[in-house]
């Protein structure tokens, strides 16, 4: 894998941004600072108040300080942000278009989470989770496996694409790889603290990034296909893996589900899976290119599923 390049321009471009953020944050927190101070001597006033009742002073409740506290303490919250940038990065020869978010807010160094696309490549769908995870005080950048302006163009340039990758899995795995490492080049990224995960071909993507022997804490796949050619390339795994598949999704042969577990037993690693009644392929995503019987939306697997990601990530990240 070629080290990935930069152009001055862009790297003095990024460094001014990064710089005017932390003066920002830095203003917040300190405006914050004083905000409380200001609340605790209104608490002290309060009760002196309470003390010279007697002598007319006027008494102040609790609910009137408190919100009088956040009054005072509201520039400090509409300040905050979510940060988003579209970053160019390589692998090889090849430029790929990948996306960060993180919470400029939220100062020093915090886990990183990489996001591995669906079949249709980088969407509005995975920059949106990348978002969300923003929101839970996490860095997220989305890889992109496909390449800057190769988007498929609807499901039936998807499916070749996609089925390129899965033939190849060392292409797969160097692509994955330049996301990872453009993660962790990110500022304010937690070395120790780094997990991967994926939706459809981009779950099976973070368990080939996990074959591959990347040093992560753990890697998250959602409804992704856990078949392997090289099963003995399980015992490269380091961190810990977590499957969410749909019990009913009649794309995950059972055949591959068998295989999937003796890799895992087989290599001794931390596994766990989990199966969600009702649901078939696709469940996260309310528009995965194609809506069929085996292919559709499920709102209470979504929604569990990604409890069951935060859970994972509140065990892995030390």
């Amino acid at each position: 894998m070629l080290p990935i390049k930069k152009t001055p321009a862009k790297t003095q471009s990024r460094k001014n941004k990064q710089g005017n953020s932390r003066k920002e944050t830095q203003r917040a927190q300190r405006f914050f600072m004083k905000t409380i101070l200001c609340f605790l001597r209104l608490l002290v006033a309060q009760k002196r108040a309470g003390i010279f009742a007697r002598g007319g002073l006027l008494i102040l409740s609790m609910k009137k300080l408190f919100l009088i506290f956040l009054v005072a303490a509201c520039p400090v919250f509409l300040d905050a942000k979510i940060v988003t940038q579209t970053v160019d990065y390589k692998q090889g020869d090849t430029t790929l278009e990948g996306f960060v978010a993180y919470d400029d807010a939220i100062s020093g160094a915090r886990p990183g989470v990489l996001i591995v696309h669906q079949w249709l490549g980088l969407t509005n769908y995975e920059k949106h989770r990348a978002e969300m995870l923003a929101q839970l005080g996490y860095i997220a950048f989305c890889a992109d496996i496909y390449g800057k302006d190769n988007r498929p163009n609807g499901v039936k340039e998807a499916g070749p694409l996609s089925s390129k990758f899965k033939a190849d899995r060392q292409l797969l795995r160097a692509r994955v790889n330049a996301g990872l490492d453009e993660l962790k080049q990110q500022p304010n990224v937690d070395q120790k603290n780094i997990a991967a995960i994926g939706y459809c071909f981009g779950g099976t993507t973070v368990i080939e990034l996990a074959r591959s022997g990347a040093d992560i804490n753990g890697v998250v796949s959602f409804h992704g296909g856990l078949d392997s050619p090289t099963p003995a390339d399980g015992k490269n795994i380091k961190g810990k893996v977590l499957a969410l598949a749909g019990a009913d999704d009649p794309f995950q042969k059972p055949e591959d589900l068998t295989a999937f577990e003796s890799e895992m037993r087989d290599n001794k690693v931390d596994w766990q899976i989990a199966f969600y009644g009702g649901a078939v392929h696709a469940f996260t995503q309310p528009d995965p290119g194609f809506v069929n019987a085996g292919a559709k939306y499920n709102e209470k697997a979504d929604k569990r599923s990604w409890l069951a990601m935060k859970d994972f990530f509140g065990e892995i990240f030390k």
